[in-house]
């Protein structure tokens, strides 16, 4: 196994866990159990908050700040990207004072083209690579995958671990992926999604969580989109705990990314007081929490225009992804 070079020096106990495949496993395998029905229950529970109206609009505005406004289809197009480009900068042309987005994501091949139309802005151009969505290749296609993202101006990159790996119990042949990848990103950042809709279990979610930890991820993320369940609460709350640990034990922020899924303000609010309750309010930034959508966007401008004007403006007032 690889040590993840581009990470401070480890804790002891941390640093004995990646030692050797037969020493992460123990590790993993030797985190608490995670409580089904309180997990569920803690999320339910959080969902149920109320926020009055100056609370809401500072969530809103908040929430917009912290997507990563996503176009991944086969038949994307450089135009379709140029138009995503024009929305993240400016959200809602009506209304100035909207944040800007986080970032912007596409496939490699559409990066340069982002990098274009965001020049100047401070909107990350962040980019799926490792064969995304499957992973289904081999190491040397991952890496030059995500070195050709990072060469044409991808300021994040997006990768996808082998599930396949992970659940056949191949922790350190995932482990050395993300290591590597990590060091393929160079200056970029590295987001580590989990697709936990296919790890069947909460144990399973956070063994990945700390698994993409360890290696080295600045973020870890719940899903690519392409598989259901995406992004649930219950999910991300597993997630933001593996976050707030790490914090304890090293003294590092690390990011989560719920994404696929979250498609209205009434999430995404849930989902920032759970940021809040679980993880703390240091974690309520567009470093350490985005939202990866494609159409939550629209809702959140739509609910915005309802705070200021005092009634719903429909769909037909703001552009269409």
């Amino acid at each position: 196994m690889a040590a993840p070079s581009t990470s401070p020096s480890l804790p002891p106990a941390l640093a004995d866990a990646v030692r050797d495949d037969a020493s992460l496993r123990r590790f993993l395998h030797g985190l608490p159990g995670v409580d089904q029905v309180g997990v569920e229950q803690r999320a339910a529970g959080l969902g149920t908050r109320s926020i009055k109206k100056a609370g809401k609009m500072w969530a809103i505005d908040t929430a917009i700040g912290m997507v990563d406004l996503t176009t991944l289809e086969g038949a994307d197009t450089h135009g379709k990207v140029r138009s995503l480009a024009a929305k993240a900068r400016r959200p809602d042309p009506e209304h100035p004072d909207v944040p800007q987005v986080a970032a912007v994501c596409v496939y490699p091949d559409m990066v340069e083209t982002a990098v274009r139309e965001l020049d100047g802005t401070g909107i990350d151009i962040a980019s799926v690579a490792t064969a995304f969505p499957s992973g289904r290749s081999s190491l040397k296609v991952k890496l030059e995958d995500t070195a050709y993202a990072v060469d044409a101006g991808a300021t994040e990159i997006d990768m996808v671990i082998d599930r396949g790996a992970f659940l056949s119990g191949r922790y350190g042949q995932v482990f050395d992926e993300i290591v590597q990848v990590k060091h393929a990103c160079r200056d970029a950042h590295l987001k580590v999604i989990l697709e936990t809709g296919e790890l069947a279990t909460y144990d399973n979610v956070r063994r990945a969580s700390w698994l993409g930890l360890l290696a080295g991820g600045d973020f870890i993320k719940t899903s690519t989109g392409k598989v259901s369940p995406a992004a649930t609460l219950p999910v991300t709350h597993v997630m933001l705990q593996a976050v707030r640990d790490w914090h304890t034990q090293t003294g590092e922020l690390r990011g989560v990314k719920p994404a696929g899924g979250i498609r209205t303000t009434k999430d995404a609010i849930k989902y920032l007081v759970a940021v809040h309750e679980v993880a703390g309010p240091e974690w309520l930034t567009a470093d350490l929490f985005r939202f990866g959508a494609s159409t939550l966007l629209n809702d959140l401008l739509m609910q915005r225009r309802t705070q200021l004007e005092g009634h719903y403006s429909g769909p037909d007032y703001v552009t269409v992804d």
